[in-house]
């Protein structure tokens, strides 16, 4: 039986200063059920949201925005813009000192430390850690996520810096917790790496030499969405915990209750 590609919704609005903003609707499952539009959305942090884009955010009606950002990460950006009526929750995914480490090496780090610290696929192979990192120890806070989806928290936004890797990962969890299809995960996955939804990187030497192709191309892989770090997080899952059932059931303590309730929360027919 040939398996049809997953289709991930292409229509998504453009907000101007938020990134990699999508709804997560219209994704399969394996037992032939959607996400239902409208109820799980993910994206880049909010602290620099225009008028219009808070506007369109508090239209969304959203219940719960989860900020996957640490103090390093909220130190550099600021904190979300307050959307009226819409409850903010944060839960740091990534410590802060590993957070202020990765951000001063992105904004301030030299040529030669760059190449040193990232180069010869080393910058892949950190990420690559990080999302196995995360799957591993942070099954506590992904949990807390996903019984909070289950009980009262859906439509939910969830976010980090660039939305890409806390916020794909946790996205990843919660659809590999209702049964959505792996391809289909991987393919909402790999949209963060459209241009127009990529971070926005920053250096403090915006100079030729500073934001040379050379620097820009060892940061690379830290802001891309690259199919080997999902897969890294999904060999962690079944080294770990012997596969994504028993992962729910004993990494993240999901009953089979809870499960039912987050998908009558998040699924159609």
């Amino acid at each position: 039986m040939t398996q049809q590609t997953p289709q991930v919704p292409q229509s998504q609005p453009e907000l101007a200063e938020v990134r990699n903003f999508r709804d997560v609707g219209g994704l399969p499952t394996v037992d032939g059920r959607r996400v239902q539009h409208g109820r799980l959305f993910r994206s880049g942090h909010l602290a620099h949201a225009t008028e219009a884009d808070a506007a369109f955010l508090a239209g969304l009606g959203l219940h719960t925005v989860f900020d996957f950002r640490n103090a390093a990460d909220i130190k550099l950006e600021g904190p979300d813009v307050t959307l009226p009526g819409v409850r903010n929750v944060n839960i740091p995914l990534t410590d802060p000192a590993d957070g202020a480490e990765f951000w001063a090496m992105v904004r301030d780090g030299e040529l030669d430390h760059l190449r040193i610290a990232l180069g010869d696929g080393k910058a892949a192979g950190r990420m690559a850690r990080t999302y196995r990192e995360i799957i591993t120890t942070r099954t506590e806070d992904h949990s807390r996520l996903l019984h909070a989806l289950a009980e009262d928290s859906v439509p939910a936004l969830m976010h980090c810096a660039a939305g890409k890797d806390r916020a794909g990962l946790s996205i990843a969890v919660t659809l590999l917790a209702v049964g959505v299809e792996r391809d289909a995960i991987e393919a909402d996955y790999l949209k963060s790496n459209d241009p127009s939804r990529r971070y926005k990187v920053r250096r403090s030497d915006s100079s030729a030499a500073g934001m040379s192709p050379e620097v820009m191309e060892l940061l690379s892989p830290l802001f891309g969405a690259h199919i080997d770090y999902l897969t890294a997080a999904f060999e962690a899952i079944d080294e770990t915990w012997g596969g994504v059932e028993s992962y729910l059931a004993d990494g993240l303590k999901l009953s089979p209750a809870t499960r039912e309730q987050l998908r009558e929360r998040l699924l159609t027919d």
